[in-house]
């Protein structure tokens, strides 16, 4: 008898425990990328030739969910890896430190399911696609304030940051929209001009990867209209300067990728406030 009341409480005990603990671990999930959604004159000109066409489906992609204790709804990001993959700083630093700051994340692995090593020689258009694919992922859960959702790329996800929230740009073809964008030296445009969103911009001094005289290029270029774009350039400083596992520092393709622990952490003050500022209610 007491051999099943001991039983019954531990099963209860540990039923309360994990439902009030949903998300102290990473949760593998699965969702597509936004598929590419046709044009009116395209439909029209299918009706008028008598043209069957479907809307395109999206990519399957494989993510990574990370959320605070509780039941929300909660503000997010969503983070796109670099080049390289799923570096540890971007799948789990970076994550760890946000849910501390109270936010779901949903890392984006754009590579798995295409069967991808890297693109650092190379380009992959469709991730800006991915980031909107996870923002309607995240949008459908209940824990999550659909509302209150920022984009963060790394380097070429940087880039795809920018892309993905500039003016007149695939944004305004999306059902649901970002909230912010951080973008980690990323590749800029000056040609981008304004934003959709308030955007923060972290680049390295001596980052010659990502040169930053192109972001101030673009600043330049603002109207008095838009979203504020900030940037922070730091001095001394070169690709991946965020990134722990660069301690040592190397050389790839002519670029060097070093962290720098003095710019990292002014980087993260910087990006704590951006957030609080722009995901706050």
């Amino acid at each position: 008898m007491k051999t099943t009341r001991l039983f019954l409480c531990l099963v209860a005990f540990l039923s309360v425990t994990l439902a009030g603990n949903p998300a102290d671990a990473d949760e593998r999930v699965h969702f597509e990328s936004a598929p590419v959604k046709l044009s009116p004159f395209r439909i029209s000109k299918a009706r008028e030739q008598g043209e069957i066409i479907s809307q395109p489906q999206g990519t399957p992609l494989l993510g990574y969910l990370s959320r605070p204790k509780g039941d929300g709804p909660f503000p997010a990001v969503v983070l796109l890896h670099g080049c390289e993959g799923m570096r540890l700083s971007v799948k789990d630093l970076w994550p760890k430190r946000l849910v501390s700051w109270g936010y779901v994340v949903l890392v984006v692995d754009s590579f798995t399911t295409r069967n991808i090593k890297d693109t650092c020689q190379g380009s992959l258009p469709d991730r800006l696609f991915d980031a909107y694919g996870a923002l309607n992922f995240l949008s459908k859960q209940s824990f999550v304030d659909a509302r209150r959702v920022a984009l963060m790329g790394f380097s070429t996800g940087g880039t795809a940051t920018l892309e993905g929230t500039k003016i007149e740009g695939n944004e305004q073809l999306m059902d649901h929209k970002f909230r912010a964008a951080v973008a980690y030296y990323p590749l800029c445009a000056a040609s981008q001009g304004d934003a959709t969103v308030p955007t923060l911009i972290l680049s390295g001094e001596r980052d010659n990867w990502s040169p930053a005289d192109r972001c101030q290029k673009r600043l330049a270029r603002l109207s008095d209209n838009g979203p504020p774009i900030e940037l922070n350039v730091y001095k001394g400083t070169y690709h991946d300067f965020d990134a722990p596992e660069f301690k040592v520092g190397r050389r790839v393709f002519g670029h060097i990728e070093k962290y720098n622990p003095d710019a990292a952490g002014k980087s993260i003050r910087s990006v704590r406030t951006f957030l609080q500022t722009y995901l706050s209610n």
